[in-house]
């Protein structure tokens, strides 16, 4: 087979040693794609520039490339016309995995608001006994925590094929990434001025987690499919 084509915003595009490229053999639609294993270094296999990025600098971000890219056969992974469903069943797990990275920000981001305003003093005493801020506090929890939820119960549907279980992923990613964002931004707005320097890690979460909506197809998207499965089981 003769590989060619590019994609970009490949996660270690140009560091990781092996790619699986999903294209296109056959006709029009997820019947006529197929899965192949290409090894770094397979001539016609290239990359481009590393992207300067937000956030999520400790992972490089490269375009892949394909030119006149030839692999043998055997390195097909699974049957010709099967590369669809393999991408999506990645993509379920995928979407999981993304969720869980949210989860951990947010989870950071909160310990670290408790801890600075029950550090911080305004007025003669430290921000967490301001009403207000615990309000604040108790409504990060509850959003931490029913997101986690939510991942959980996507991810044992996923184990346990439900047939449901593409539409409960793309749920658990939305709800995970679009709350613990919101987590980690009103963790930021608690630390004040100082959550906008670099001295402190909430900045880092807040730009990592951006992306997280965007990621693993973008929340919009993930909207779509669950859209799709309701009406279909109407």
């Amino acid at each position: 087979y003769v590989l060619n084509g590019s994609k970009a915003f490949i996660s270690g595009g140009g560091e990781s040693d092996i790619y699986l490229i999903m294209t296109r053999t056959g006709g029009e639609g997820p019947k006529g794609i197929s899965c192949f294993i290409v090894e770094k270094g397979t001539p016609g296999l290239s990359f481009g520039a590393k992207e300067k990025k937000l956030g999520w600098n400790s992972s490089p971000t490269r375009t892949v490339l394909m030119e006149d890219c030839r692999v043998p056969a055997s390195n097909m992974l699974g049957k010709e016309g099967t590369g669809f469903n393999i991408a999506m069943n990645g993509l379920n797990g995928g979407r999981i995995n993304i969720a869980s990275c949210s989860l951990g920000g947010a989870d950071a981001a909160l310990r670290q608001a408790v801890a600075y305003t029950r550090e911080r003093q305004q007025f003669g005493k430290p921000l967490i006994e301001n009403q207000s801020v615990q309000f604040k506090l108790a409504d990060m929890a509850t959003l931490l925590c029913t997101s986690r939820e939510m991942v959980r119960f996507a991810a044992r549907q996923l184990d346990a094929k439900n047939p449901a279980a593409a539409a409960l992923c793309a749920m658990a990613k939305v709800q995970a990434t679009d709350n613990c964002f919101d987590v980690v931004n009103h963790a930021l707005q608690l630390h004040g001025g100082y959550g906008y320097l670099k001295d402190y890690k909430v900045e880092q979460y807040l730009r990592d987690l951006r992306v997280h909506q965007i990621l693993e197809g973008t929340n919009e998207v993930m909207r779509m499919i669950v859209a799709r499965n309701l009406m279909a089981t109407a």
